[in-house]
């Protein structure tokens, strides 16, 4: 099993995305997932590990929860 991490931004607002994805992993994952945790952080970052590995950035990627969820899928 496997653990999510969501790094988001206090500052910037992303509480709610954060527990946007939060919701959709568990939800279509549930006990498939070791774990679906929410880590503060600043500067405007929004980044979505599986296990050590980045698998969204905001940075770099749109924000998209189902794009999330599909490349999580790729990591189960």
């Amino acid at each position: 099993m496997v653990t999510v991490e969501i790094e988001y931004c206090v500052p910037c607002g992303f509480l709610s995305r954060a527990q946007d994805v939060q919701h959709a992993l568990l939800s279509t994952f549930g006990e498939e997932l070791e774990a679906v945790t929410l880590r503060t952080g600043t500067d405007g970052v929004f980044v979505v590990r599986v296990g050590d590995e980045v698998v969204f950035d905001k940075a770099e990627d749109e924000f998209d929860v189902d794009g999330i969820v599909r490349q999580v899928r790729t990591h189960l």
